[in-house]
């Protein structure tokens, strides 16, 4: 009996054939990855995910019918239980899309001329429930997203109140995680373990009610624990 882990259950959405063709090829390969749907639209996607429940939606965002970023708010917003992580793989590399698919509630974001493994890799970080954003697009990107969706009457006690349940080693992590610190660069920042860092995340997730890091970084914005301006 094998005590290998269930494999990492995946739906491409894409309009184009030769694109889902060669996406299925690529995760198929894998040996921790089962591709279990296809779609080519964004109501296909709705429908395959709540039908086939996956761990992951590989999404475009330019599709018929429905496109992937409001395919994405119906599959992973703030009211959706049980929703697969979205990753959001996309042809535009415009600053809109990305902001529009973090509100959606994506959990990453790539361009589809990245190499195959870095879609892999793309996969197997979002099903962790880790955001998938290099440590320099963290800072600028959803640094950037989270100062133009900023309420204009944030004030400290709105920020005491959102992160009064966080212990001050948990505050110290959160602020971490959104100045774009991988685990292993916060366990050398706190001297700490990578594991007791993800001990802290999965707490501060839990606590804050928040699905990924993606949440937590825009939220740690938002409340303004640290500032877009890097």
């Amino acid at each position: 009996m094998s005590d290998a882990p269930p494999p990492i259950r995946v739906l491409v959405c894409d309009d184009q054939a030769l694109v889902r063709t060669g996406y299925v090829t690529i995760f198929s390969a894998q040996p921790d990855m089962e591709v279990v749907g296809e779609a080519e639209n964004g109501h296909e996607a709705v429908q395959a995910a709540r039908r086939l429940r996956p761990d992951v939606a590989v999404m475009d965002i330019r599709m018929p019918l429905l496109d992937g970023i409001e395919a994405t708010r119906q599959l992973a917003g703030p009211d959706t239980e049980g929703a697969p992580k979205v990753l959001v793989v996309t042809t535009f590399n415009v600053d809109a899309y990305v902001y529009d698919a973090l509100r959606a509630g994506a959990s990453g974001f790539l361009l589809k001329d990245a190499p195959p493994a870095e879609l892999v890799n793309g996969i197997r970080t979002v099903a962790r429930g880790e955001a998938l954003l290099a440590p320099a697009v963290t800072r600028h990107l959803i640094g950037h997203f989270a100062e133009h969706v900023r309420p204009s009457d944030t004030s400290r006690p709105a920020r005491q109140d959102v992160v009064s349940a966080l212990t001050p080693r948990e505050l110290e992590v959160l602020q971490l995680i959104a100045e774009g610190m991988s685990n292993a660069e916060i366990a050398g920042a706190m001297f700490i373990t990578p594991e007791t860092v993800k001990t802290y995340v999965s707490r501060i997730l839990a606590k804050l009610g928040l699905r990924d890091r993606v949440q937590a970084v825009v939220l740690a914005y938002r409340v303004g624990l640290v500032t877009g301006t890097a």
